[in-house]
């Protein structure tokens, strides 16, 4: 069964992808590629898409390493395949072994790909809002850094996630980055009446430029390609039960 990818010319010197849904076992509400494990999709159908991709990374399904997402800045240093027990509680992993395949679960949120081609460093990150606002980007840049990467050197590509077009939000939530800089209010347009919209992948631009690395966000709103990608809000504005997540991916 045939699984798709986009990927960023950023990350050309390794091996990554930001899977589409399409392709894989799953059905219903999660047609496609759902690599979900916190889902209420079929653990079965999960675990054979996880097995797709695995199979398209060439690497075991045990080195297809996902986070239990929190919406934080914990970032985890990854050295061997498999978690002993339970997966970590974080939003960020990092690694220097070839072979491990790190991993983030978005469904709206934006899934982020870190590299350092020179040092042998990669990394990956999931961003809601909050993640974003607190810093996961930058915490998983300093892990990095502890393994041996230069943030000179580092490269940073930002999947599809939710855009600004379709990020709805009250003004109660523009406080909240107003609080930490005046100057976030440039990421806010007006709606309609006393709502804002949010522009999530601009503002993690800003914040990786920022922090001296080479960035790009590749496009593609989730929200609006229903036949390619996963939406947490399409789905709550449908008042469906439940959503499938798509899964990016870097190895060395």
């Amino acid at each position: 069964m045939s699984v798709s990818a986009l990927q960023s010319d950023l990350l050309s010197g390794v091996r990554h992808g930001f899977m589409t849904r399409i392709g894989g076992h799953s059905r219903g509400l999660y047609a496609g590629l759902n690599c979900g494990t916190g889902s209420d999709d079929s653990k079965m159908a999960v675990a054979m898409n996880r097995g797709l991709v695995a199979q398209y990374f060439d690497v075991d399904p045990e080195a297809l390493m996902s986070l239990h997402q929190v919406h934080s800045t914990e970032v985890v240093r990854i050295a061997r395949p498999g978690w002993p027990g339970d997966k970590p509680k974080a939003d960020g992993m990092v690694t220097a072994t070839p072979g491990i395949a790190l991993t983030a679960l978005a469904a709206d949120c934006a899934p982020l790909l870190f590299a350092d081609t020179k040092a042998g460093v990669v990394g990956a990150a999931h961003a809601g809002w909050r993640g974003a606002l607190d810093g996961v980007a930058l915490s998983t840049l300093a892990a990095m850094e502890d393994l041996g990467a230069k943030r000179r050197d580092i490269s940073v590509a930002i999947g599809p996630c939710i855009s600004q077009r379709a990020y709805e939000v009250g003004p109660d939530y523009m406080e909240h980055f107003l609080a930490e800089d005046e100057r976030h209010a440039r990421f806010f347009a007006q709606g309609q009446g006393d709502r804002l919209m949010f522009d999530l992948p601009s503002f993690l631009l800003a914040q990786l430029r920022g922090a001296g690395v080479q960035a790009e966000w590749i496009g593609h709103c989730t929200h609006s390609d229903e036949e390619r990608f996963y939406s947490y809000r399409r789905t709550t504005q449908r008042g469906e039960p439940d959503y499938g997540r798509q899964i990016a991916v870097i190895r060395l």
